[in-house]
């Protein structure tokens, strides 16, 4: 179904043939970022239903929606921590209200009744782009969940906490030896160890990460530490360019008693990472954002980090 407003919009569903012009939107959006690459977001398709939309003007993309269906909602992405309207500059304020009209008459026609709506939160923005918000506003959206997240300015005089110091100078004292790059399958063993204790898993197996790896091997990568050559922490990041987020944080036994995963986060926030704009260590809240980690936050707080939020939007249609 296309759909064409006044201003010659045309809004229409993604189909595979899309993928190549759908990456080169996402590649100069205001807010696309890795995840939002048709191969990221496709590496476990067959667990969702696509209803992704293209949205041009005279044949061109000017923003792209990545969205899944399960039965009579819309979320956007299922399997995406965030995605939302993804635009170019060439979007405005007047014409993404416009978009807005069109995806609501689209998913109505399919039988949709609400839109679940995971907004790009700011650290991730390239430029100022949040029309979306402002148009759900206009449409009756209303705010449903709020998880806290914890990012580093890294350009804005941020200060490590006193005990961080202690702890990355006790891990050097201790011989912890920090290094890019090793062995996945260590670090996904490593990790599915120290989740197992909390009574959950990875969101990735070992053979997606390895997937996800081979497809953008500069912008999924593995930090780890060691001592005397034995794997004692690992990070693994996912490089937005102006951003860096740890999408994986491990360490073993004795990596926390020689502090090997506060010495790698230093090395990586002080100096493998310092010219970028933000460093991402994610939520650290529960039940919908209902429950604060405090004891977690806390942690990230000792690196200087402080809040942003990721909030989802309930669309009634």
């Amino acid at each position: 179904m296309h759909r064409k407003g006044p201003s010659m919009l045309t809004l229409r569903p993604y189909v595979p043939a899309d993928a190549a012009a759908w990456d080169a939107l996402v590649a100069r959006s205001r807010t696309g970022n890795l995840l939002h690459r048709r191969g990221y977001m496709d590496y476990h398709a067959d667990r969702f239903t696509d209803c992704s939309l293209m949205v041009e003007r005279e044949g061109e993309p000017v923003a792209v929606f990545p969205a899944s269906r399960n039965g009579r909602v819309v979320t956007s992405h299922g399997g995406l921590t965030y995605a939302g309207l993804l635009s170019t500059s060439a979007l405005r304020a007047e014409t993404t209200l416009e978009v807005f009209t069109q995806m609501a008459a689209h998913y109505r026609a399919a039988g949709i009744r609400r839109v679940l709506y995971k907004a790009v939160p700011r650290v991730f923005h390239a430029y100022p782009a949040e029309e979306d918000l402002y148009a759900l506003h206009r449409l009756g959206a209303r705010l449903v969940r709020r998880d806290l997240s914890s990012v580093v300015a890294l350009r804005e005089g941020y200060r490590l906490a006193a005990e961080r110091r202690r702890d990355i100078r006790h891990a050097r004292q201790a011989g912890v030896h920090v290094e890019t790059g090793g062995d996945l399958a260590a670090f996904h063993a490593l990790l599915t160890e120290v989740l197992r204790r909390h009574e959950a898993t990875p969101t990735h197996s070992l053979e997606e990460l390895r997937l996800l790896q081979a497809r953008f091997p500069q912008q999924i990568v593995l930090h780890t530490a060691h001592v005397a050559g034995t794997l004692q922490a690992g990070a693994l990041v996912y490089d937005f360019g102006h951003a860096v987020h740890t999408q994986y944080l491990a360490a073993s036994d004795e990596g926390r008693r020689c502090d090997a995963l506060s010495l790698l986060l230093g090395e990586l926030i002080g100096s493998v990472y310092a010219d970028r704009h933000y460093f991402s260590f994610g939520i650290s809240t529960e039940q919908e954002g209902r429950v604060l980690n405090g004891g977690l936050v806390t942690q990230k707080e000792r690196f200087g980090a402080r809040a942003v939020v990721h909030d989802f939007y309930e669309w009634a249609l």
